[in-house]
C-alpha cells in the first residue's frame, strides 16, 4: 500500500461503483447458479477512449469481448495495480471498478470483496480517506459474511488508517486492534501484522 498523496488537487474519480441493488442481484445470482452476462452488460459503460489505446487494455478488452468475466476481472485488477504503482489515480480507479463489476458478474464473491478493498487502498493512497472508507466498509461486511478473515483484517486495517487521517484516533486504534487479531489468526504476512500493530498503538495529535 502506498503512502497517501498529499498537497495536490482533489482527484476526480472515474466510474462510480455498482449500486447496492446491483450488488444484491449479483449475490442472488451466485446462489442460484452461473450469472447471465447478456442481461447485465448494459450496466457497464464502454472503456473510456483514453484507456482503450493503453498498453494495459488488450488483455482486458479480449476477455471482455469474449464474455469471460473471471479473466476480465483479473486483467482489470492487474491494470489497476500497474496504474496505481505509477500514481495514475484516475485510470487505476476505473480499472478497479471494472474488476469489481466483472467479479460480481462471475459470482466470485471473494475476488469482488478483494476488489472493493483494493479500491479503498487506492483512494486512501491518493489522499482521499473519506471516499476510501465506504469501500473498506463494504469489504469488511462482505468478508465477514464469507468468513474471509484475511480480507476482513486488511480492510479493517485500511479503514483504521483512513480514520486516523480523518483525526478519528479512537476509531483508528480500535480498528487496528481488530485488524491485528484477524490478521494474526489468518496467517497474514509479517508486514501486514506489523502494520496493524503499529496502527493499534499509534498516537496521533489532533489539532
Amino acid at each position: 500500500m502506498q503512502p497517501p498523496a498529499r498537497g495536490g488537487p482533489p482527484v476526480r474519480w472515474g466510474e462510480p461503483p455498482p449500486g447496492a441493488l446491483a450488488r444484491g442481484l449479483a449475490r442472488v445470482r451466485s446462489w442460484l447458479g452461473p450469472p447471465a452476462p447478456p442481461a447485465g452488460r448494459r450496466s457497464l459503460r464502454p472503456l473510456p477512449l483514453a484507456l482503450r489505446g493503453s498498453a494495459l487494455a488488450p488483455p482486458y478488452l479480449a476477455a471482455d469481448a469474449a464474455g469471460d468475466h473471471p479473466a476480465a476481472g483479473a486483467a482489470a485488477t492487474a491494470a489497476m495495480q500497474r496504474a496505481e504503482a505509477d500514481r495514475d489515480w484516475w485510470p487505476a480507479d476505473i480499472w478497479g471498478h471494472r474488476a469489481l463489476w466483472h467479479f460480481e458478474q462471475a459470482g466470485m464473491e471473494l475476488e469482488a470483496t478483494r476488489a472493493a478493498r483494493l479500491i479503498g487502498d487506492l483512494r486512501w493512497s491518493a489522499g482521499d480517506p473519506a471516499s476510501a472508507r465506504r469501500y473498506y466498509a463494504e469489504a469488511i461486511s462482505e468478508a465477514r459474511d464469507l468468513g474471509a478473515e484475511l480480507e476482513q483484517g486488511l480492510a479493517a486495517l485500511g479503514m483504521g488508517r483512513a480514520a486516523m487521517d480523518l483525526a478519528d484516533v479512537t476509531t483508528g486504534r480500535r480498528l487496528g486492534a481488530i485488524a491485528l487479531e484477524l490478521l494474526e489468526r489468518a496467517g497474514a504476512s509479517a508486514d501486514e501484522v506489523a502494520a496493524a500493530s503499529d496502527l493499534r498503538g499509534e498516537e496521533k495529535e489532533v489539532s
